[in-house]
């Protein structure tokens, strides 16, 4: 008598659980017919000028800052990138600023780095490409200590000083760490920057 039965049951457990029918497919859904895709995202092109007033170098900031400096052909940077994603999620832009500065060549700003900021979901993240006529006056801009290699992690304080700094992949907990350090302290008071 239960011989009879199994194979019903079984095909019937297999069918509950989805095992029947191929592959199920995950993933984004498809964009309707007639849907405009998402815009890419804007790399804005910077000298070693923008970049100091970017990092606010000398003045005091109303929130940290978190810089991540990448590269499209730098495998350990689109590593790093989907975890640097899911930190930002979790800092709201009124607590921490957050920009990326790519160091591909110019001529990758209106195509390879912002197809990669949409591959990687990063495309609400202020986004910049270093055009340095000086590459080592750049890097000692940002920190002497840094020789250029990528992917390299810098969190500015709201005095601008560097308060934690990380070459090669950054783990998400020691960056988070530091996000909450540095979150924790307290704005200068007005007038005394």
């Amino acid at each position: 008598m239960l011989k009879g039965l199994l194979p019903a049951a079984v095909v019937s457990v297999l069918l509950l659980l989805g095992c029947f029918g191929g592959p199920q497919k995950k993933g984004p859904p498809k964009p309707s017919v007639g849907a405009k895709p998402a815009a890419p995202p804007k790399v804005t092109e910077i000298d070693e000028v923008a970049l100091k007033s970017l990092l606010g170098i000398g003045t005091g900031r109303a929130r940290p800052l978190l810089v991540n400096f990448w590269a499209t052909w730098c495998v350990p940077c689109r590593e790093e990138f989907p975890d640097l994603v899911k930190i930002r999620g979790g800092y709201t832009e009124d607590k921490l600023d957050f920009v990326l500065v790519s160091l591909d060549d110019p001529s990758d700003i209106g195509k390879a780095v912002p197809e990669f900021l949409s591959e990687q979901r990063a495309t609400g993240l202020p986004s910049y490409l270093l055009h340095a006529s000086d590459d080592g006056v750049a890097i000692d801009l940002v920190d002497p200590t840094w020789h250029g290699e990528l992917p390299a992690t810098f969190l500015y304080d709201r005095s601008g000083r560097v308060v934690f700094n990380h070459k090669g992949r950054v783990k998400p907990e020691e960056l988070r760490a530091a996000l909450d350090a540095a979150l924790k302290d307290k704005p200068p008071a007005a007038g005394t920057q």
